[in-house]
């Protein structure tokens, strides 16, 4: 148990565990309102919103999130059953169907008075974190006979979602011919952000212990080279200044270090999103084709065992303040509660208020 002003020490009991996600369209006739939501209190260029729209009408405006995000509410389902925990699952979205706001009208109507919250990030960012912390404060306020949420901690060191990651690339590195797999490095992915939201957030710092940590999972011989790139920034526009180097670019550098094969893995994302299958399927696949280089995708977590297996544990480890806070590495356990100055925006303005803080200010790698 830590003694952390950060972690919770008083014992709970919970009556649903809400799990809360990103959402995404299942057809064009969504993905414009999908996308009113995405980019609310944002100015973006026209031409941006029509490129992010094209992206979309390549799939028919289907993001695999949705079934994806369905596929793990099931899987938690099922994992609670085995350990004998009767308790319903809810699910709850930031930009569609079905939304947060929804989500805990129905829960209090249904007469539960406190829930952890799974959100479905592994790494602290504004995005990532605090913005979905607001939208759990927005969605209790007002509501009569709101449930307690309480936050379930980031598990981007834990155990099970390194095992789980591990596992997926370890898979993707069986794909390269045997007499050169040994030497293939692994491109880590995640989700570009601006760099004043990066500042602001130990978003980096989390990516690349969780890089590290799996690379050392994998339990070869001798450390495989590994290095982190970004994708998605899409949404970039004017002279701000995004996380770098970009997928596409990494794959041509690793094609002008000598390297015949790459695997790219996406670590920043829990399961595929649009922009994981476009980003990663199609433009770096593209790019390394025009390179000559032979690219092999690790799929995300999704639904293994480990990662399931994890959310339950992180559940109990809540209701069970007393039990043991697993993690690897340097960094210890993250937070139950989010300090003050915790992944803040990096734009000018004071924050919105958000669900699960604590008026205490963090770390130094929180400023």
């Amino acid at each position: 148990m830590s003694d952390s002003p950060f972690a919770d020490s008083t014992a709970k009991r919970y009556d649903a565990l809400l799990i809360v996600s990103f959402g995404g369209p299942e057809g064009m006739a969504d993905v414009e309102p999908f996308l009113d939501n995405v980019l609310h209190g944002l100015t973006l260029p026209d031409s941006t919103r029509r490129m992010i729209v094209d992206r979309y009408a390549r799939f028919g405006g289907v993001s695999p999130i949705a079934e994806h995000t369905r596929n793990l509410v099931a899987a938690v389902r099922e994992e609670l059953a085995r350990r004998e925990l009767q308790l319903p699952v809810y699910l709850g979205n930031r930009n569609w169907h079905p939304f947060l706001s929804d989500t805990l009208r129905t829960m209090a109507t249904d007469g539960i008075g406190r829930a952890a919250a799974f959100v479905t990030s592994m790494f602290s960012s504004y995005s990532g974190c605090r913005r979905y912390r607001e939208d759990l404060h927005h969605a209790t306020e007002g509501l009569e006979q709101a449930p307690a949420i309480d936050r379930l901690r980031y598990g981007y060191n834990h155990p099970g979602f390194l095992e789980a990651f591990a596992d997926r690339v370890r898979s993707a590195l069986a794909e390269i011919p045997a007499g050169r797999r040994s030497r293939t490095p692994i491109v880590f992915t995640a989700h570009s952000l601006p760099e004043a939201a990066a500042r602001a957030a130990p978003y980096v710092a989390q990516l690349r212990e969780a890089c590290r940590l799996v690379n050392l999972a994998l339990g070869e011989r001798n450390a495989r080279r590994w290095r982190l790139a970004y994708q998605s920034n899409n949404a970039r526009y004017g002279g701000e200044r995004w996380l770098g180097p970009d997928i596409c670019d990494a794959v041509v550098e690793e094609r002008d270090c000598g390297e015949r094969d790459i695997v790219v893995a996406p670590i920043g994302f829990v399961c595929d999103h649009l922009e994981v299958t476009l980003d990663l399927d199609h433009e770096a696949r593209d790019a390394a084709d025009a390179a000559g280089i032979n690219l092999v995708r690790a799929g995300t977590v999704g639904t293994h065992p480990a990662f399931i297996a994890m959310v339950c544990d992180l559940l109990r480890e809540r209701s069970e303040p007393r039990s043991e806070r697993i993690a690897l590495g340097r960094h210890g356990p993250s937070h139950d509660f989010c300090p003050a100055n915790c992944c803040l925006s990096g734009r000018p303005g004071l924050p919105a208020a958000a669900l699960g803080g604590s008026p205490l200010p963090g770390p130094r790698w929180f400023r």
